[in-house]
């Protein structure tokens, strides 16, 4: 149990939490919401001990282990390889076996019964503790998170401060999700991830046993995992007793029931205020005058919720004419090396009007693409062809970053224009985007992560496309404003291409699906739940567990039917694989555990102090290391063929 008693913290005089009374029980899963700024990470600054209030408690249970993505790595640690960073979860461990190791060569030694005994009391409670903190399996499941992370087996090894800053934070991920927390505290996790390690994260938590306090913009998770959601805002934290579409819900309904008691004490108030003036001047109604009075005073004012609507606007503006195809891919081939080719014979066509999304894992060419169809990159073989009067507009993922923060709005909306472009239409598009009056002279440098996103895409349409190109568009955005843009999109009426981590967007968006694998761009006629139900058919037809390896044509005559069957099918064929290699693992898990009881039994008897023949049991002891050395390696190797199984069959579960 979390409790947060008359929590108060400011920040330069301004209230960030004020008089909070909030409580989290244990074996809660907590979505944590609120607009950016609001204090979402203070309140998780406060339960990791990192930010202290200016007033009130914090009772958290003693002795519970929190687990906490850290986003900034230590300079130590990126000398460590990959495996051995991720591995290291568990601070613990490392003083529990030095100390082991201490109290073992003591034992040796020791003739004192006494202090023999109490010693084996405390070798028992650390080989306890080792053990219940799963010391032995760590290295297995940091490779399994790893590589469900999109980090590919042959880089474990690999330095970690070689790897990029988002890749660093992905490992990270990993090392906290396998620290066994008894209280797991995420902000925003997904933030650099992609879709399958979003999939892959989400049937990882749903099986996280503690407690769990997520603040995420993403819905998908939010509706996934949370059982409860706490909504930070204005100064104030109220509990819901549902995930997020209940939280949405009940929020619109308690604002609806809160408006109405507004309106009745407004008007019993106004009835009152007007009786007052009426009586106030006659003697004869003073008595009746203050009576009123009274009842005026006792009614007390109904302070409504304090808006989170996203308050800018999002419009698009007319869409130009187009041909009947927005794009053509024509045996594209494209690396950023001769020798490395990224894709090769990529033959692919968009029409004009389609809502596309690229999925895949991050490295395998995603925006790359985008690149491609933008006329940003060249192919280094075939063509790319645009359609018939297509007008082209590009975000870019990093464009937040190269806005020039000293231009005011108006100046950036006019610096897309070509150059001797008329500019009487800036103040009707930036407009048409939340931009107007003063809001226009605003600097970019002061502007927020959802104001850039509506400046760029003002930026955009000034020029009005009819091929919009957009990577990670919601980066920046909280939920309300990436509902906003969804919505935009939903109702665009040209043709969208987009890249983007946010499930429930793409869920949202998309009417078609490219994933890039390593075996190339598959194109799925369908939106992403179809592509999830095709992909798993395809996998497990192939016999392969992960991306799908050969196109899919156009195929919407596929009935419903059709679906379950193979979806049944799927099922089962996966079922006879995942008991098979449970029943190895398990009887693997045995033999480890009788041989491990035998090494304890004769350590036990080696620190007795009873006349016993050391040379025997030393040589018993060193076959039975070889024995459970050589058990963990078969283990291991099929604990991870189990849990690549169990993931497989938790996807197909899902459709």
């Amino acid at each position: 149990m979390i409790d947060f008693k008359n929590i108060s913290k400011s920040y330069s005089g301004e209230y960030i939490l004020k008089d909070v009374n909030c409580r989290i029980n244990t074996g809660e899963r907590v979505g944590v919401v609120g607009p950016n700024g609001a204090g979402k990470s203070t309140l998780f600054g406060m339960v990791t001990g990192e930010v202290v209030p200016d007033s009130g408690s914090i009772v958290i249970p003693r002795d519970s282990r929190l687990g906490i993505m850290r986003q900034h790595i230590a300079d130590a640690d990126l000398d460590r390889s990959l495996l051995e960073f991720t591995s290291d979860a568990i601070p613990e461990l490392k003083s529990y076996s030095a100390e082991l190791e201490d109290i073992e060569s003591r034992m040796a030694v020791c003739d004192d019964d006494n202090e023999l005994s109490s010693l084996l009391k405390r070798h028992g409670f650390l080989q306890s503790s080792i053990e219940h903190l799963g010391a032995y399996h760590l290295d297995v499941e940091a490779k399994q998170a790893l590589t469900s992370l999109g980090f590919p087996v042959a880089k474990l090894d690999a330095r970690l401060g070689e790897f990029s800053g988002g890749w660093q934070m992905r490992a990270a991920l990993a090392r906290v999700l396998i620290s066994r927390p008894d209280i797991l505290l995420l902000d925003e996790p997904s933030n650099y991830l992609d879709i399958p390690a979003v999939e892959w994260l989400c049937r990882f938590l749903a099986n996280f046993q503690g407690t769990l306090l997520l603040i995420s913009h993403d819905r998908f998770l939010l509706r996934k995992l949370a059982d409860i959601t706490l909504e930070v805002n204005r100064g104030t934290v109220t509990r819901y007793a549902g995930n997020y579409d209940y939280y949405r819900r009940e929020r619109e309904q308690r604002k609806i029931a809160l408006e109405a008691a507004k309106r009745n004490a407004d008007h019993k108030k106004e009835q009152l205020e007007r009786m007052i003036d009426r009586f106030r001047a006659k003697s004869t109604k003073a008595a009746a005058a203050k009576s009123a009075q009274k009842k005026l005073d006792r009614i007390e004012d109904v302070k409504l919720s304090e808006s989170l609507d996203y308050h800018g606007v999002i419009r698009f503006p007319e869409v130009p004419p187009s041909g009947a195809e927005a794009a053509r891919f024509e045996s594209v081939a494209f690396g950023y090396e001769p020798d490395k080719l990224l894709f090769k014979d990529v033959s692919l066509d968009i029409a004009a009007g389609e809502k596309l999304a690229v999925i895949g894992y991050n490295g395998m060419g995603k925006t790359t693409l985008l690149k491609l169809l933008a006329g940003i990159l060249k192919p280094v073989s075939g063509r790319v062809v645009p359609g018939h009067r297509i007008i082209m507009g590009y975000q870019a993922q990093e464009f937040a970053e190269l806005v020039n923060d000293k231009l005011s709005v108006y100046d950036a909306v006019k610096a897309a224009l070509p150059p001797d472009a008329p500019t009487g239409n800036i103040a009707n598009v930036a407009g048409s985007f939340g931009f107007s009056g003063e809001a226009m002279k605003k600097p970019c440098g002061v502007l927020s992560g959802g104001e850039k996103i509506r400046l760029q895409m003002a930026r955009i349409f000034v020029n009005p496309p009819n091929l919009l190109i957009l990577d990670e568009p919601t980066t920046h955005l909280d939920l309300s404003a990436r509902e906003l843009l969804q919505e935009a999109l939903r109702n665009y009426a040209g043709t969208v291409a987009m890249v983007s981590h946010d499930i429930e967007f793409v869920r949202n968006v998309a009417q078609t699906i490219w994933e890039v694998s390593p075996d190339g761009v598959t194109k799925y006629y369908g939106d992403y739940d179809y592509y999830l139900e095709k992909s798993a058919a395809l996998n497990n037809s192939s016999g392969i567990s992960g991306m799908s390896v050969s196109p899919v044509q156009s195929d919407n005559t596929v009935t419903a039917k059709d679906r379950r069957r193979a979806r049944a099918q799927a099922r089962s064929a996966i079922q006879g694989e995942l008991n098979k290699a449970r029943k190895e693992v398990e009887k693997l898990e045995n033999l480890l555990d009788e041989y491990s009881a035998r090494r304890t039994v004769l350590l036990a008897k080696l620190s007795s102090g009873e006349k016993v023949d050391f040379a025997k049991l030393n040589t018993e002891l060193a076959a039975l290391d070889k024995d459970i050395a050589s058990i963990e390696a078969r283990w291991e190797e099929r604990a991870m063929e189990l849990e690549a199984l169990r993931q497989e069959n938790d996807r197909i579960n899902s459709l």
